[in-house]
């Protein structure tokens, strides 16, 4: 499934990836699908979390690529 906004943070760290993603998902609607890449080892442990705390859905990782739906 394509997403409705791919994110790159490549090559950024800790906290910039999560930073850009929630800025980046602001105008979007409920239920839109959104890749993050991201290669930073943190992102494992921030994005979920992100995910739980802003009421998103982590649908889970491959690779550097993260997928979630905005909540």
């Amino acid at each position: 499934m394509d997403p409705d906004l791919e994110v790159d943070a490549l090559g950024l760290l800790c906290p910039l990836p999560v930073l850009r993603l929630r800025k980046r998902m602001q105008s979007l609607p409920k239920g839109a699908r959104v890749d993050l890449l991201a290669d930073d080892p943190a992102a494992h442990v921030d994005v979920p979390h992100f995910c739980a705390e802003a009421g998103h859905e982590f649908l889970g990782v491959e690779g550097h690529r993260f997928a979630l739906r905005k909540g």
